[in-house]
């Protein structure tokens, strides 16, 4: 029979086989006459059968020998092993213990007992038999541990310490053995004999990792740092690939200001097969999370894992989030486009692409990101209301309004965020020249949120554009120039709606105070040379008109602007 028995530590890896012996359960008191070979027939066959594997009908077999006889504890035996097969634990029992009351000198009967015992965490009775077990072969090692080991059960830890000392005799000194003894030993509080126990055995195997390993323990259990300290400076000599004493070490020298020091045994304990990746992830984001300034061993750190983990979208996460950190905007996006190529589910990575793409004004980008995000997310209301903002961008204004229309269903009760639809709405219809229909957009995203500054601009800004309502313009950017009067973009605006009403010295004012402001501003730019052209001074307009060219204008008119010195509707 085979019960799982989970011994103090792993021990079965000591050079133990040469204490083994068959374990071929036989009957020593069964005799046979020649009138009984049908049984004995019967019960071959149900051995044939047992090793081909078909267990039931092993089982029937055996049972159809106790039918003929009642008092061959081997075909008890045999039917306790195939209900263990079977994983029927009861009926295994309930036949080796019929077994072992017809034989019980059977000593595999017993240990078969033993085990059963402990299985059942029938510690006392597991005992007794170990005990039986071990005074018939003193010298097997396996016994020997199982037998200490239900003696700590029951509470002897004194005569389990005796058993492992019986175990040592047999095997000589053993790391595994000392660490276990010195454990018992604390138990009953002898910590200087635990002590021994491990100074012994550390003459036999100075440097055990599992012997210093305990040492170090110990020591910062009982408070003394300064001993627990020395051990793991040992640890790491011993076991250099010990990972979690290096990142141990590497606490203890950054709580003492020895940073240096620290990132060395912190890198050690990186580059340790025994740090997975979730491990040296939460370092990194506590460091990212609570350091008001990193420092550069910590991005050699990130760098290290990339390049461990080059298929891990992880690793690649948190490289963007440490690139973000150094304002390194470019960087920080194209390590989460990568970590985007290995895990598509993300929606948090998604996210942050999509909006650097949006700060950044990489509309073409985030127009096509968008739409890939939306077939894995498809009921975020952000990654539709992104989408129309690049469709919008780029013209494809009906594209924009179908997502917008899509997305508004997906809202819910945020009422900043469906105001947004309505501005984005509102910025396709105006681009479609659908301009009432625009207006209306507009009035009900400032009615959902009459806060928004932004959408009061742009809502001014097209009414603008399209040359309608420019009272209703003036009044909206009125209102947030109240409380941006130095905003570029708002004074661009209000230079734009004043030049619309041909009120160019006004114009000239506005555009000036926000060129100030943002003099690589390609638009605002542009608009001071337009103003300029009507107010005949032809050269400063070419001047802002060449410097727009400059900063990258996508005017199509600017050329032309430009060689015949004078004004042209703009064409995007």
């Amino acid at each position: 029979m085979r019960y799982t028995f989970t011994i103090l530590t792993v021990f079965i890896a000591l050079a133990i086989s040469s204490c083994k012996t068959s374990k071929t359960a036989q009957s020593s008191k069964t005799q046979f006459s020649a009138a009984e070979y049908p049984y004995i027939e019967k019960f071959h066959e149900g051995i044939r059968l047992k090793l081909r594997g078909q267990v039931d009908e092993a089982i029937a077999k055996f049972e159809e020998c106790l039918k003929i006889k009642q008092t061959d504890d081997a075909v008890y035996y045999a039917l306790s092993e195939l209900y263990l097969m079977k994983k029927n634990q009861e009926k295994s029992i309930e036949y080796i213990l019929q077994a072992a009351k017809l034989d019980p000198k059977n000593i595999w009967y017993t240990q078969e007992l033993a085990y059963m015992y402990f299985e059942r965490q029938n510690y006392q009775e597991a005992v007794k038999n170990f005990e039986k077990l071990v005074k018939y072969e003193p010298r097997n090692v396996e016994w020997l541990y199982g037998y200490a080991e239900c003696l700590v059960r029951t509470g002897k830890t004194s005569e389990a310490i005796k058993a492992l000392d019986k175990t040592e005799d047999q095997v000589g000194k053993h790391p595994d053995l000392s660490v276990q003894k010195f454990n018992l030993y604390l138990k009953i509080k002898q910590p200087e004999k635990a002590l021994q126990e491990i100074e012994s055995a550390r003459k036999v195997f100075p440097s055990d990792p599992q012997l210093i390993g305990t040492l170090v323990d110990y020591y910062f259990q009982i408070g003394q740092e300064a001993k627990a300290v020395k051990m793991l400076e040992e640890l790491v000599v011993a076991s250099p690939l010990n990972g979690r004493a290096h990142l141990a070490l590497a606490d203890i020298y950054r709580q003492k200001g020895k940073m240096k020091m620290a990132y060395e045994q912190l890198t050690l304990a990186f580059m340790s097969p025994d740090i997975d990746l979730d491990t040296k992830m939460k370092i990194l984001i506590s460091i990212h999370e609570s350091s008001t300034f990193i420092d550069p061993e910590v991005y050699a750190l990130v760098d290290l894992v990339v390049a461990q983990y080059p298929n891990e979208a992880k690793a690649y996460s948190i490289q963007g989030d440490y690139y973000l950190r150094a304002d390194r905007e470019l960087d920080a996006l194209g390590a989460y486009r990568k970590a985007l190529e290995f895990d598509k589910n993300q929606y948090p990575i998604w996210n942050q692409v999509m909006i650097m793409e949006y700060q950044n004004g990489m509309f073409e980008e985030l127009y096509k990101d968008s739409k890939e995000c939306l077939e894995y997310f498809p009921a975020f209301s952000t990654v539709y209301l992104l989408n129309a903002v690049s469709a919008v961008q780029l013209k494809k204004y009906q594209e924009a309004i179908e997502a917008i229309m899509i997305g508004k269903e997906l809202v819910g009760s945020d009422k900043a965020m469906e105001a947004e639809m309505y501005g984005q709405l509102g910025e396709a219809q105006f681009g479609l020249k659908k301009i009432e229909e625009g207006k209306k957009s507009f009035e009900q995203a400032i009615k959902l949120d009459s806060k928004s500054n932004l959408l009061k601009n742009n809502y001014a800004y097209n009414l603008a554009l399209s040359k309608v309502d420019l009272s209703r313009a003036m009044t909206l950017i009125d209102q947030v120039l109240a409380l941006y009067p130095n905003d570029a973009r708002y004074l661009d605006t209000k230079g734009f709606i004043l030049f619309q009403q041909e009120k160019y010295k006004d114009a000239q004012s506005h555009f000036e105070q926000a060129v100030q402001t943002a003099p690589k501003d390609k638009v605002i730019v542009e608009h001071l040379g337009d103003v300029f052209s009507k107010l005949g001074d032809k050269d400063k307009a070419v001047k802002f008109w060449l410097q727009a060219k400059e900063l990258g204008s996508t005017n199509k008119m600017l050329d032309k602007k430009i060689e015949k010195k004078e004004y042209y509707e703009p064409v995007y």
